[in-house]
């Protein structure tokens, strides 16, 4: 499903020729990051930084968001990141659930106007103050990522829906709360979107996963999130412009007969920022 982005063409020249952007493009490797506090504008670079390495995608669609939201969603999506990468990077447990007790004690302090002097939490609670979110999603997402720190396969593929309901859809409710959209029929789709980027998302690991003797597979619902589009607001529409990357890796995986091991699936689409331009446009025009 590739979702049109009203005005892009007005905003895509200027976020790509943005110095700020294009050094950001070239900027230091991932582990160069430093999680110390800094200025509004360290802190805002930071998260910027974080997701342009760990969730490429999503930082080339957060561009594409209205100026007054894009900040905020970029501080969300470093959330995402953040507790996302916890069980990748802790050898024990305990330390998982230490961390994540951290972002749940953040979180509360956050809504007290006490943030942390964490740079993700201080640009989250701006952008709690700006947009006034839902402090529940942030719960949500926290309880979701906790109870995934077990790294068992899911039984159904109900559990996988409810772990990607929790977490990408979650993600999407506060992203449509920057963006000051309040709609049944903008929920709905992100309710089923969310729940077709977490069940791409498991299908494109697999590779990973398999290399380290894993399996988390148990795909319809993907097609189910078309058709919510007709009824979305127009206002709503940047906030799932992710779809257009999802699209596309289920028209590869089609194209190699749905192997999931093709190595086409594990190559970076270098291309990809003029492909959401181009699709985004088209259907805008």
């Amino acid at each position: 499903m590739s979702l049109p982005v009203m005005g892009l063409s007005t905003r895509l020249p200027s976020l790509c020729l943005s110095r700020r952007v294009l050094a950001l493009q070239h900027g230091p490797a991932g582990r160069g990051l430093a999680s110390t506090p800094g200025s509004a504008g360290q802190n805002e670079g930071y998260c910027l930084q974080l997701v342009r390495l760990r969730d490429h995608e999503g930082f080339l669609c957060s561009l594409l968001l209205p100026p007054e939201s894009r900040s905020s969603a970029l501080a969300l999506k470093a959330f995402n990141v953040e507790l996302a990468q916890v069980k990748d990077l802790v050898s024990q447990k305990n330390i998982g659930l230490m961390r994540m007790q951290f972002w749940r004690t953040a979180v509360e302090d956050m809504y007290h106007d006490n943030p942390p002097h964490q740079p993700i939490a201080m640009e989250l609670w701006k952008a709690i103050k700006k947009h006034k979110l839902t402090k529940s999603w942030f719960m949500r997402i926290i309880d979701e990522r906790e109870k995934n720190l077990d790294d068992r396969a899911y039984r159904t593929i109900q559990e996988l829906e409810k772990y990607a309901e929790n977490t990408q859809s979650s993600l999407l409710y506060l992203t449509l709360e920057t963006l000051g959209v309040k709609d049944v029929h903008a929920d709905h789709a992100a309710s089923h979107i969310g729940k077709a980027h977490g069940i791409i998302t498991c299908l494109r690991a697999v590779p990973y996963h398999s290399s380290q003797r894993k399996v988390f597979l148990p795909m319809d619902i993907c097609m189910m999130a078309r058709s919510f589009c007709k009824n979305v607001p127009t206002k709503a529409i940047p906030a799932f412009i992710h779809t257009v990357t999802l699209d596309m890796y289920l028209n590869k995986l089609r194209k190699v007969d749905f192997n999931v091991f093709h190595p086409s699936l594990q190559r970076k689409n270098t291309l990809l920022p003029w492909q959401l331009y181009i699709q985004s446009w088209k259907k805008t025009y």
